[in-house]
């Protein structure tokens, strides 16, 4: 039997215990928290819980091996997006294997990787490290990376500075140095409502709201035609999408309130800045419209989060070449999707994102892992500790 076959046993019994666990990110992450950490720290790492500013959720960083400056961060989020309004051949938070997948919610995005390095820690434990490997777990990624920063600033101000990181996103166990930004927004019209036989006396904020989206849909076309290119994202351009939209209380009633929510996914490098100022405009334009039938309608724009791009800085070279040697591979990849990786980046932790699994998998109903990924990303990790045993 291969060393690895008993570690992907494990590891997909973990997983198992993990997906159980619905940790949706309307809800706390503290039951999955405690059962990570409770694994851990009966194996010996050493472990440190940070929590969210109401401490209703947390992050967990555990420590194997020795306490020193260097080594590398294995990262991975515990939320999940919700399974409301899917259709699903079974219960979305119990696995279910067939024909060498994994079928659940998590399987993928991303709950196999941390599943994979609770699997591994005993066998970390076991070498003579020469520097640590941190284990790295957030909550609210899922909903615009809120949690990672605070574990950022804790690893910042407490532990030995690690070399580099590695965030296991699904990306086929491909190595993964850039990918796009996220920002969203949600925006909300103001209007004045009217009887709908008397639509001059009102403000429609649902038909401004459309306006506006249209707007956005107008902005999205640019981009798409004659903005920035870049062929290793797919799509090669930045892209707009307005996601939910909500308003209005009934047919006959011309619209109080409307309010949606919309995103910008930039190519690292472009000016996001100058597409927000353009909506902002038009945001002015309408405004000034609807000011002359009531000084109470207004357009408000809050922002919602904002992660940030990736590109591999220069000094991490070295470090994305042993991360590439591990995954066997040459060649490095770009991906559309976002990960924490940008955090580690502006904390000064370099980052590489390489997971099991696929992104067309995440999100989706019927969401899977292939028992193959696990394997792959298994004996990864044990490649990964023998350069780190050997190199430091």
């Amino acid at each position: 039997m291969r060393r690895a076959d008993s570690l992907v046993k494990q590891a997909v019994v973990l997983l198992k215990t993990l997906v159980g666990f619905d940790s949706t990110s309307r809800n706390s992450n503290l039951p999955i928290i405690e059962c990570i950490e409770n694994h851990l720290r009966a194996l010996g790492a050493v472990c440190a819980c940070v929590p969210s500013p109401d401490g209703n959720k947390s992050n967990l960083l555990a420590r194997l091996g020795p306490e020193a400056a260097g080594g590398i961060v294995l990262s991975g989020h515990t939320d999940v997006v919700p399974v409301l309004g899917q259709v699903w051949d079974g219960n979305p938070f119990t696995v279910v294997e067939h024909g060498g997948k994994l079928y659940g919610r998590g399987t993928a995005d991303m709950k196999s990787f941390i599943a994979v390095c609770l699997a591994l820690a005993p066998e970390f434990l076991k070498l003579k490290l020469k520097k640590p490997i941190w284990l790295a777990f957030s909550y609210d990624e899922e909903i615009g990376c809120l949690g990672v920063p605070h574990l950022l600033e804790y690893i910042v101000k407490h532990i030995p500075k690690p070399a580099f990181a590695i965030i296991g996103e699904p990306t086929m166990m491909r190595v993964v140095t850039a990918h796009k930004g996220v920002l969203s927004f949600k925006t909300t019209v103001h209007g004045l409502e009217a009887h709908s036989s008397q639509p001059q006396l009102g403000v429609n904020a649902v038909h401004i709201a459309c306006e506006l989206v249209h707007f956005l849909n107008v902005l999205a076309a640019e981009l798409a035609a004659s903005g920035t290119h870049d062929e290793r994202f797919q799509p090669p351009y930045s892209t707009i999408h307005a996601g939910t939209i909500e308003g209005g209380t009934a047919r006959n009633i011309i619209a109080r309130e409307c309010s949606f929510q919309w995103e910008i996914r930039p190519l690292p490098g472009d000016d996001v800045d100058a597409l927000i100022r353009r909506f902002d405009a038009r945001c002015k334009e309408l405004r000034a419209e609807m000011k002359k039938i009531s000084a109470e309608t207004d357009i408000v724009t809050q922002p919602m989060s904002r992660m940030t791009g990736v590109t591999l800085p220069p000094a991490a070279h070295r470090h994305c070449q042993t991360v590439m040697r591990c995954a066997q591979t040459n060649r490095e990849f770009a991906v559309s999707f976002g990960t924490e990786a940008g955090v580690f980046n502006d904390h000064g932790i370099p980052a590489v994102i390489c997971g099991p699994g696929s992104i067309e998998q995440a999100h989706r109903p019927n969401e899977f892992i292939e028992l193959a990924q696990i394997d792959a990303c298994v004996e990864f990790m044990l490649r990964l500790a023998a350069q780190l045993t050997v190199n430091g």
